[in-house]
């Protein structure tokens, strides 16, 4: 039985500039952050010989963001705009969507445009510092699914 979502990994090039992001721009709570290598089992488990990476468990109150940085095999770009095939992004549900805006861009983070409003919502995408496409998110209607 499938009982919810635990976390979304996200794939950075360098570990500690994306955690300093997720952490304080975000803020999200870093939970563990550990090296693997020479680790058959996560080899198994991920499906890949040999890896060597980072890896960053964070949490906010009701997600987990988890954070890869490989150094073997190297990772490809494979490109992060928002109609590409894949995870092409993740919401974070916020209050006060003008206020988060300008404290988020006051820290560095690049937005598409301001928020725009949906009427029973706002929202706008913007960016972590390696081009991984997040939307904040504002529901103002009882009606939208909310956390």
């Amino acid at each position: 039985m499938i009982v919810g979502i635990h976390h979304v990994a996200v794939g950075v090039p360098d570990l500690q500039r994306g955690i300093a992001f997720y952490r304080d721009v975000l803020g999200f709570e870093v939970l563990s952050e550990e090296k693997l290598e020479n680790n058959p089992a996560a080899d198994r488990c991920i499906g890949l010989n040999g890896i060597k990476a980072g890896v960053a468990m964070l949490k906010a109150p009701n997600a987990y963001i988890e954070l890869w940085s490989y150094s073997d095999p190297a990772p490809e770009n494979l490109g992060s705009r928002p109609c590409d095939f894949g995870y092409p992004h993740f919401a974070l549900q916020v209050t006060e969507i003008n206020e988060e805006y300008q404290r988020m861009r006051s820290l560095g983070m690049e937005f598409m445009d301001e928020p725009v409003d949906f009427g029973t919502a706002s929202a706008i995408y913007g960016k972590d510092p390696f081009g991984n496409i997040i939307e904040i998110y504002e529901i103002r209607d009882a009606q939208t699914p909310q956390l």
